[in-house]
This record gives structure tokens, C-alpha cells and sequence, in this order.
């Protein structure tokens, strides 16, 4: 998608602080940490949203989640960690490109 910020940051357009890339998935820092870990996966070919999701691409996702337990482990906040995807404007996405937030290193409290 020619107009996606995070697919002109997958194919180098924009710079990054790459953590983590494989043929299906990079991830890079959050340039407005909101932890002392935080960095977001996202899938490298173009998915708008979680609501997106079908069982072609499911796999895809899955990967993901296995590349954050590995990453979880290696850097060492596998004991805690939060995992956050937004789907749609109202609920706070703001590209529209699949995107999980990883958030580690602090008492991230519990929802109610």
C-alpha cells in the first residue's frame, strides 16, 4: 500500500529501530514508548486491522505471536509483558496497518 506508514517503514522508505525481522514480520521500537519496553510487530504484507483477519491470514498472526514469546524470552520479560492491538479509529488506531504493541519493563496494572 503506497500511503501506509508502516509499509514504507517495513521496505526501509523510513527509518527504524529495528528489533526483529523475518520474511513474514518485522518489528521496531515505538517512537512514543509508553514503557520501558515497547516496541510493535506487524505483519509485512498490508492487513488494515485485527478485523481483517480470515483463515488464509491467521498463520500470519500466529507467527507473530510466536515471534513475541521468542523476543519475550531473549530480552528477557517473558515473566511479564502486554500485548495490544487496536482495531478501528474509535478504538484509538491511528495506521491502519495490523500492528501489536509489545509493552514490558513496568507494573502495567489490570483492566476493569
Amino acid at each position: 500500500m503506497n500511503d501506509c506508514l508502516f509499509c514504507k517503514i517495513i521496505a526501509g522508505e523510513i527509518p527504524s529501530k529495528k528489533v526483529y525481522e523475518d520474511e513474514l514480520c518485522y518489528a521496531f521500537c515505538d517512537i512514543s514508548p509508553l514503557a520501558p519496553t515497547h516496541f510493535l510487530v506487524v505483519p509485512k504484507a498490508h492487513l488494515d486491522s485485527a478485523a481483517r483477519i480470515t483463515e488464509e491470514n491467521a498463520p500470519v498472526v500466529g507467527h507473530i505471536f510466536v515471534v513475541i514469546a521468542k523476543l519475550a524470552g531473549e530480552m528477557g520479560f517473558s515473566d511479564g509483558f502486554r500485548v495490544v492491538t487496536n482495531c478501528g479509529q474509535s478504538a484509538g488506531q491511528t495506521v491502519h496497518h495490523l500492528h501489536f504493541h509489545v509493552l514490558a519493563g513496568k507494573e502495567l496494572g489490570s483492566f476493569h
